[in-house]
């Protein structure tokens, strides 16, 4: 070997040296960055004999980080429905009353519990039918019941609006991410057409699809290029070389059987009934399943309820033979007319109240539910008290029958067609703790999944302190190598002057 073509190997060395103890350096600096993948310098020998740094790739695993997304996906969809399931869940936070042996009055606000203490009174009031003290008491319970699922209706109402806001936002983020991802997509496309690294760009777009997965559930294909691709879980094309248009309109106020507005992609549905190709993870998808499924669902049971109390309290025409038709009783709607149909229920629970003319708060007589007429004070038809007798029970056994009685409901709400009120409200009470709870767990197991992923993908491809520490102990013993080298060759470049 000439003492020019050492020369040559050692300043390669030096080169190489330096550009290795650099990346070597960038890793240990960012030991502790969420999402930073471990750089490597790839280096060749090169013709001369010394060595070259040709690139820096990073090291990456497919399969852990395509787990990561579906997993952060999935907990942020289940997470989005346990939030919302749980603001529900507090309207049936119910409690047999510690300050009773039978245990029928009820601490809660759950129209099974109401139900059970109006069925209480119902019933105190039939052994004291003379007293209006056990009068009151009954049409206060029947307030509390209404007020019950006035209150459980707000609820679901509040709970869908602020789903639907969520999607708003969620939909905003969408769009961010993907303009952020262009920029990170074309360094990437641009630095592999010019031969730079694009660890960096790489890692930033994948950093924008972890965080795109927790609003979205998608997937990635990367062409030939380096440019990626991403599509949601179903399928819809979210990004190609160019971001897709993804859009939504708010609908600040959603009443009773309103449907909000789907989250399109180009103009295609990916939210909704009327999708072809709904996404199924995502914080976006547990807000849709939140707002159009399952709140609905139980605002349906409410509704369910309200009607079978308006058909159950109903007063029937008394004469023989009964020619008018029956009409609400104890329970009512603003300017009803006649009973409800449980196939058409919808905006009963919001509407439902007590029979002003049955409630002395409001000029009503409470004795009304004992005699009957509370329909129609001014008509004898619906007196069942015809004597006008202090002992009569007669309509308050039939009260109180109604609420254990089997009557239809709609099966559209989820709970069977044949149930007692009782059953029904009960039912209810059940579909929403089995619902949470189910929530619930999916949440906690789905988060637990993202995070032993995402620990696996750090362990896989993160910075690993004790071993660049090695590797930066190896390089300065290389460069100690180099240096000791330098001085050699030097020594004899003298020697050989000083002979000349």
């Amino acid at each position: 070997m000439s003492l020019s073509a050492a020369f040559n190997i050692i300043s390669s060395s030096f080169a190489a040296n330096s550009q290795r103890t650099a990346v070597v350096s960038n890793n240990i600096a960012n030991v502790n960055t969420p999402g930073y993948s471990r750089q490597i310098a790839n280096v060749v020998t090169n013709s001369y004999g010394g060595a070259d740094v040709v690139s820096v790739t990073r090291e990456a695993n497919a399969a852990l980080t395509e787990q990561v997304s579906t997993s952060t996906a999935q907990a942020a969809a289940q997470q989005a429905i346990s939030d919302g399931l749980a603001t529900l869940a507090q309207t049936i936070s119910d409690s047999s009353s510690a300050s009773t042996t039978s245990g029928a009055d009820q601490n809660g606000t759950s129209p099974s519990a109401m139900l059970a203490n109006l069925q209480s009174a119902l019933t105190t009031y039939e052994a004291s039918p003379s007293s209006s003290s056990a009068a009151d008491a009954a049409v206060t319970a029947a307030q509390n019941l209404a007020s019950s699922l006035n209150s459980g209706s707000a609820a679901v109402a509040s709970v869908r609006e602020q789903a639907d806001q969520d999607m708003a936002s969620s939909v905003a983020t969408i769009n961010s991410l993907l303009s952020q991802f262009t920029a990170a997509n074309n360094a990437v496309v641009t630095g592999l057409q010019a031969g730079t690294s694009v660890a960096s760009a790489e890692d930033r777009r994948d950093s924008i699809v972890t965080q795109l997965s927790q609003q979205i559930g998608v997937s990635t294909t990367t062409a030939g290029n380096g440019s990626m691709s991403i599509y949601t879980d179903s399928g819809v094309t979210l990004f190609q070389d160019t971001p897709r248009a993804v859009s939504f309109t708010p609908t600040p106020t959603l009443v009773d059987g309103q449907s909000g507005s789907p989250v399109t992609v180009d103009g295609v549905p990916i939210t909704g009934s009327n999708s072809p190709m709904p996404i199924q993870s995502g914080a976006l998808a547990g807000y849709a399943a939140l707002r159009d499924t399952l709140a609905p669902q139980y605002e349906g049971q409410l509704d369910q309820i309200a009607g079978g109390l308006i058909n159950a309290f109903a007063e029937g025409d008394q004469n023989t033979p009964a020619t008018l038709p029956s009409l609400p009783g104890l329970f009512t709607t603003p300017g009803a007319t006649g009973l409800p149909s449980m196939s058409a229920a919808t905006g009963l629970a919001a509407a439902i109240e007590v029979n002003p003319n049955v409630d002395p708060s409001q000029g009503g007589d409470a004795t009304l539910l004992r005699d009957g007429g509370i329909s129609d004070p001014g008509s004898s038809a619906y007196t069942y008290n015809s004597t006008g007798a202090a002992s009569y029970t007669g309509r308050l056994q039939q009260l109180v029958s109604a609420i254990g009685a089997t009557q239809s409901f709609a099966p559209s709400a989820g709970l069977g067609a044949s149930a007692s009120l009782t059953g029904y409200a009960n039912a209810s009470v059940s579909w929403l703790q089995g619902e949470n709870s189910q929530a619930n767990t999916a949440s906690s197991y789905q988060s637990a999944l993202a995070t032993q992923a995402t620990s696996a993908l750090s362990n896989a491809t993160g910075v690993n302190l004790d071993a660049e520490m090695t590797n930066m102990l190896n390089l300065e013993n290389s460069y100690a190598s180099s240096a000791k080298l330098l001085t050699t060759v030097n020594s004899m470049f003298s020697a050989l002057l000083d002979a000349a």
